[in-house]
């Protein structure tokens, strides 16, 4: 489905910024995970399965989204999280009113109880179906080729080009499906950078250009990679996942107050702030920049609940720019 992209015209930045609004795909607030998840649905389809078993925090979109994903279709779905991050958020309380069951155990102990929990599954008659975290894997980035395929549509229909591409990079598909998708159309000019939420170089960037090289030889076209076109930038991580900072901070009021368009200090957010500041250290001006926003909006809430503007004069908040 072609998600709107919006020019951002309130904001008085230096470049002709574009945000894809990837948050609106129309299933369970949208975003790339809702993007990914359709495609796995079709997988587990094709494979009969029918029970669904996978991993993350409990500020997981991912989570949330297949968990949603297994209610509207009617089969048990089971989520492994780590307890180190078992606060309270609105996506996981979502996940509970999808009937999903969580199981949290310490991060050390996730691999051993997915393999116990799989084969538990199977020894019982089911047929279990598992999603690794974030939806990461070949059909995660088949869902990022899909996206790189609406972006050049829509290019074609207004006759130019978005000379760059940013957007928040967690575990690495949504970035290596961008990139799989210029290889493939044989487009090389524009960058496409992901902004990290949490993860360091190297290993940030490794996960991405595995996915892109087992996407690439999936398709038989692994003489098509070449290294230069993965840009995978770490200086904006803060403390890790879920940290915010005051730059994201402000960025999500700006972006609210002025666009109408929430943001989220663990994803959207912090991968916004990034790349503007990025533009600006690299002295880039006059360029069309397209960011794609991945969802999260259950996020937003969260950030919202730890905030308190209402010493905010309207006067502060409209010289906000």
């Amino acid at each position: 489905m072609q998600t709107p992209v919006c020019r951002l015209s309130h904001l008085d930045l230096p470049n002709d910024v574009f945000i894809k609004r990837d948050d609106l795909y129309p299933f369970s607030f949208g975003g790339n995970k809702a993007r990914k998840a359709e495609l796995f649905w079709e997988d587990v389809e094709a494979l009969k399965a029918d029970y669904i078993v996978t991993y993350g925090s409990s500020s997981s979109n991912h989570c949330r989204v297949i968990a949603n994903l297994a209610a509207r279709n009617g089969i048990p779905c089971l989520l492994i999280a780590p307890q180190e991050k078992s606060e309270k958020t609105f996506n996981r309380d979502m996940t509970g009113l999808f009937g999903a069951d969580v199981l949290p155990v310490p991060v050390e102990h996730v691999k051993d109880t997915i393999d116990c929990t799989l084969e538990k599954l199977r020894e019982d008659g089911y047929s279990p179906y598992f999603i690794m975290g974030g939806g990461h894997g070949n059909l995660g980035t088949q869902a990022y080729v899909n996206v790189y395929e609406e972006i050049r549509r829509y290019e074609e229909e207004k006759g130019w080009k978005f000379d760059r591409i940013f957007h928040a990079s967690g575990t690495g598909t949504t970035q290596a499906g961008l990139i799989c998708g210029q290889l493939l159309s044989g487009e090389h000019a524009r960058r496409i950078t992901g902004i990290s939420i949490a993860r360091r170089n190297p290993y940030g960037r490794d996960v991405v250009v595995q996915s892109v090289k087992d996407y690439l030889k999936e398709q038989g076209k692994d003489t098509l990679y070449e290294d230069k076109y993965v840009e995978f930038v770490d200086d904006y991580t803060e403390d890790g996942y879920g940290s915010g900072s005051p730059a994201i901070d402000a960025w999500i009021r700006r972006m609210l107050i002025h666009e109408g368009i929430p943001l989220d200090e663990t994803y959207t957010g912090k991968a916004f702030a990034g790349m503007c500041d990025y533009l600006e250290k690299n002295r880039v001006i006059g360029q069309k920049i397209l960011f794609i926003h991945t969802g999260g909006a259950p996020l937003f809430f969260d950030y919202l609940m730890k905030r308190d503007y209402d010493e905010c004069t309207g006067a502060e908040l409209r010289n906000e720019k």
